[in-house]
């Protein structure tokens, strides 16, 4: 995940804040040095830290703040304030056109960024909220990226309007128009082509377009990965043929994350969504507070939430609490915990989303795969035994070994997981039914 070596060392710094009773100014200029330090290795614009680290400085500089209760939280909560001013304050939508007209949006940017697979990404988002998008492939110069853009659309369900090679993009985009008022669409992604680097003949074709077609929107797609050479391109692009805002790729990557931190500082221009993996699912808004509250280990609880209530269904999720109150919960309801838990998507990115968890796992790489072994034990199972685990004996088992592929020792242990975990649930149900009814109350305050 970008920020996991900013987040640390982030941490590093408040820990030693705070175990003081009290800050001096020495402490502080101390601190904010290694601050500064971080965030010129996140690869964050030289500019940008030194207003950064000189804001923080000023308000950590303060009486109330040397002299409170908790200096060291104090201080972190300015950090965090500044992150996110610097970052946007607030996710900025993208608001399609009223009036009849249908919204265009011109993607652009670098070869490599993601630009083609972000398209249909985010005309996927806005088909789920009840528009009618069309994706249109201007792309004349690859016509593998044809090619992509017509599967994506494919998998998302949004129809792509293409003419091939042979024609400019501006054509493609008037023909698309009248493709667009003939079908009742209500919404164009045009689907620009990217260079392998900034040159005045892909800058002149994107004049062109937005000279002859009312373009609403121009959203650069940028490479997270690429450092500050993304800050350098947004910027360029911006000064050329000016966009609306930026789409960061990739930010689920190992990528230092500077660009996140520096685009809006240095082209004024909002950071709409961040690509989080390959999936077509995997583009969310750009919330500048909880990534902020990312990057200095507090968690990102609103998105945790957000993937569960869109991954569980609740009339399902009702019956499984009914299931784990009578200790009926099987190995088919574990297969289902298991796909919800997929779809909710990297576990990675949501351990770092839970508050006090990301620092632990900080060094801690699962394997996306890890679920693949006892998915395959379950699979080999009869559905009788799926039902009901009290029928697998010692020759079920060595059958079950054999159909998955498995040790018997493998096998052994994830049922004896399996029959502690489901008595474990029953018991904490019962706690908590208890609790309820005023006869129980379990310790620590919950």
């Amino acid at each position: 995940m970008a920020f996991d070596s900013l987040s640390t060392k982030f941490q590093d710094v408040f820990k030693k804040l705070k175990g003081k009773g009290k800050l001096s100014e020495n402490d502080i200029k101390l601190a904010m040095k290694e601050v500064k330090r971080a965030l010129l290795e996140a690869d964050v614009n030289f500019k940008v830290v030194k207003k950064f680290v000189a804001a923080v400085s000023e308000k950590a500089v303060g009486e109330e703040v040397m002299k409170g209760l908790n200096p060291g939280q104090m201080v972190i909560k300015i950090v965090r304030d500044e992150l996110v001013d610097l970052m946007g304050k607030e996710v900025v939508p993208l608001v399609p056109v009223s009036g009849g007209k249908p919204t265009i949006l011109m993607m652009c940017g670098l070869q490599g960024a993601g630009k083609t697979t972000t398209a249909a990404k985010l005309a996927a988002q806005f088909k789920e909220k009840g528009k009618k998008p069309l994706l249109v492939a201007c792309d004349i110069y690859r016509p593998a990226a044809i090619e992509q853009l017509k599967i994506n659309g494919e998998k998302v369900g949004v129809p792509v309007f293409e003419m091939g090679t042979e024609h400019k993009p501006v054509e493609i985009v008037k023909a698309a128009l009248e493709y667009t008022a003939k079908e009742r669409l209500d919404m164009i992604f045009i689907d620009t082509a990217g260079r392998l680097q900034i040159d005045e003949d892909m800058m002149e074709e994107l004049k062109e377009i937005k000279r002859e077609v009312e373009v609403n929107f121009s959203i650069l797609t940028v490479d997270s990965m690429t450092g500050q050479e993304a800050v350098n391109v947004a910027a360029t692009f911006n000064e050329e043929i000016g966009i609306e805002g930026v789409i960061l790729t990739k930010l689920d990557g190992d990528t230092r994350g500077g660009a996140a931190l520096s685009i809006r500082a240095v082209t004024g221009k909002p950071i709409l969504y961040a690509g989080m993996g390959e999936k077509l699912t995997d583009l969310q808004p750009f919330y500048p507070d909880r990534m902020a509250s990312r990057i200095l280990g507090m968690g990102d609880v609103e998105s945790l939430i957000e993937k569960a209530q869109a991954a569980v269904d609740e009339e399902a999720a009702m019956k499984m609490q009914e299931k784990i109150k009578k200790a009926t919960f099987d190995f088919n309801d574990f297969l289902e915990q298991m796909d919800q838990i997929n779809k909710m998507g990297d576990i990675n990115e949501l351990m770092g989303m839970i508050p006090g968890l990301s620092q632990k796992v900080a060094n801690v790489e699962v394997d996306p795969n890890a679920m693949n072994h006892p998915k395959a034990i379950i699979l080999s199972m009869t559905p009788e035994e799926r039902e009901n685990p009290n029928l697998i004996n010692m020759s079920r088992k060595q059958r079950i070994a054999k159909g998955c592929g498995l040790d018997m020792a493998e096998v052994n242990r994830f049922l004896k997981q399996f029959e502690q975990t489901r008595k474990m649930m029953k018991q904490f149900s019962g706690m908590m039914g208890k609790k309820k009814h005023g006869r129980f109350k379990l310790p620590f305050g919950f």
